[in-house]
């Protein structure tokens, strides 16, 4: 008699403490399966609380609610139906990552995350306590073993799985999005899949969740480390994977492959993503920003419309006397291409005002950058207030090359909730919009074709804050900029190294000085989506103030 294992998998986007959001999502996928031939349906890691959870985890009134949704979920199940959720448990007052199986009225802990990640974008040593390694358990005749996220990267834990029976690997996962992760999180299963010789299935979660986005992609793969069936990356999805057994061995049957697009194709869709779920996690529907008619501006309004529909943004042009006709134009026609809404309000009476307001107190001295401050401090304080009357949350446009040097105005352009743009540097801002120029996705909500007018990309960077200025009056040309920080920033390397890469020691010296001294600033920064490894804050951590500078 032939063998047959049918699995549903629940790729879908939880938020953060929404106890009965999460549950409800578990309620509509359970209650689909009640015509379905199904033996499990799992969901993600930390699927019920949503994930990270950070230090609300160590509340316990947060704890026994979970508890509760959990008893609630066991007691109104259908016993028929079986079902394998994440969700955090507190047991003799030791925390822990937990994976439970739910069946004919009765709950189990099945696995206790072993290995807590301490690295990158995780604290969870922080939270929780270290669970033994788990054994295999039965569903429906099947021995399963189920390694939380993190466990799967090591040998040990599949071995034990293995060792007391494991015929197929369930890992539930909250992996968030950066470059390449798709790969890496292949070629690592691809090595438990060949130490095992079971079949695997990798379940993650997707959904934007603070300067995070966790972007799905979850797979199947057959031993040998083939990949017979994939979801899609930023979507939610449920899928039912079949497995039968062929001379004693499991195998799951071939389905849909998922064909990711390109590395900008995919920073993209995390930052179109991360930026909407934000903000709707937040509790707006609507956002507005700055439009200065440059290209960090203009990537950022394209980006809110494809995230929530030209209809639900607002762009606002604030020229000064040091704005140019050009950068006018350009802002215009941006919003013409992309059908937004837009106002424009000068701040040269506010301007005015001010500099005869501080006239006393700064004779005597020169204007300096004080002034260009007051100019971008005024423009936030216009921001902010059309935020708060029309309750549409305010995205800022600062660039990775900006925010790593400080080259922005704390409490002015700074000013905002959310920063789309935030891990993405300037020549990469380049490269991206040339390409959202030539490409266009379904889930777009923008208009397709050229969208960012081409005298934005090629003119010369500035913040017209004064007459005649240019980003490179004070910085290196980004092409240089941008490797030099890649270097310091990215790689973690000394000074030496970037000079013997082939940049002048003083220049590598002096962004060195400006990326230590704009500390202060990244701290009080908003959140922005997690694209690399070493992204300001989740992944790149130093002290505010501190005095060590590379002696070289």
């Amino acid at each position: 008699m032939e063998k047959i294992f049918n699995l549903k998998i629940a790729q879908l986007n939880p938020i953060v403490g929404d106890l009965d959001g999460n549950l409800e999502k578990v309620y509509e996928i359970c209650s689909e399966t009640k015509t379905e031939s199904i033996d499990v349906i799992a969901f993600p890691e930390m699927f019920l609380t949503g994930y990270q959870l950070q230090d609300l985890v160590l509340k316990k009134a947060f704890l026994l609610d979970t508890e509760q949704k959990l008893d609630d979920l066991t007691n109104e199940l259908n016993p028929d139906i079986a079902v394998l959720i994440g969700a955090p448990i507190l047991e003799d007052n030791r925390i822990y990552n937990a994976y439970h199986l739910i069946t004919e009225r009765s709950r189990r802990v099945i696995s206790r995350k072993h290995h807590l990640p301490n690295n990158d974008v995780f604290d969870e040593k922080r939270v929780f306590s270290s669970g033994a390694i788990s054994r295999s358990f039965c569903v429906n005749g099947m021995k399963i073993g189920s390694p939380i996220c993190e466990d799967f990267w090591y040998q040990d834990v599949s071995k034990k799985m293995l060792s007391t029976g494991a015929e197929l690997f369930i890992s539930p996962n909250g992996s968030p999005y950066s470059r390449t992760k798709l790969e890496l999180r292949a070629d690592v299963m691809r090595k438990r899949s060949e130490e095992s010789s079971i079949p695997l299935v990798y379940l993650n979660m997707v959904g934007g969740q603070d300067d995070l986005i966790f972007d799905g992609g979850s797979f199947v793969m057959n031993p040998g480390g083939e990949i017979v069936e994939s979801l899609p990356q930023f979507e939610e999805e449920v899928r039912i994977i079949k497995f039968e057994k062929y001379n004693d061995r499991w195998l799951a049957n071939r389905g849909k492959i998922y064909i990711p697009g390109s590395d900008i194709s995919q920073d993209y869709r995390a930052m179109v993503e991360s930026t909407k779920d934000y903000v709707k996690k937040s509790g707006f529907s609507k956002v507005l920003l700055g439009l200065s008619g440059g290209i960090d501006s203009a990537l950022v309004s394209v980006i809110a419309c494809d995230a929530f529909g030209p209809e639900n943004v607002l762009c606002v042009r604030m020229p000064s006397e040091f704005t140019s006709k050009q950068s006018l134009t350009d802002a215009e026609s941006l919003t013409e291409v992309l059908g937004c809404k837009q106002e424009t309000i000068s701040i040269n009476t506010l301007t005015n005002q001010l500099s005869e307001s501080l006239a006393n107190i700064f004779l005597n001295y020169e204007a300096d950058l004080t002034e260009e401050n007051m100019q971008s401090r005024l423009r936030g304080i216009i921001l902010m207030a059309l935020s708060n009357k029309f309750n549409m949350l305010l995205l800022t446009t600062g660039n990775k090359s900006e925010v790593a040097v400080g080259y922005s105005t704390i409490y002015g352009d700074m000013a905002g909730g959310y920063n789309p743009i935030k891990d993405l540097y300037k020549t990469r801002v380049f490269e991206t919009c040339r390409w959202r120029n030539k490409s266009y996705e379904d889930w777009m909500k923008a208009p397709e074709g050229p969208v960012i007018p081409t005298a934005i990309i090629d003119k010369a960077p500035s913040a017209e804050l004064r007459h005649n200025q240019r980003d490179d009056d004070s910085l290196p040309p980004y092409e240089v900029l941008d490797e030099v920080l890649k270097g310091l920033i990215d790689e973690d390397l000394s000074v030496r190294e970037v000079v013997e890469k082939g940049f002048d020691k003083k220049i590598v010296k002096y962004l060195e000085e400006l990326i230590y001294k704009s500390e202060y600033k990244r701290f009080q920064a908003a959140p922005g989506a997690h694209l690399t490894e070493r992204s300001f804050w989740p992944s790149r951590r130093y002290p505010l103030v501190q005095k060590w500078r590379d002696k070289l």
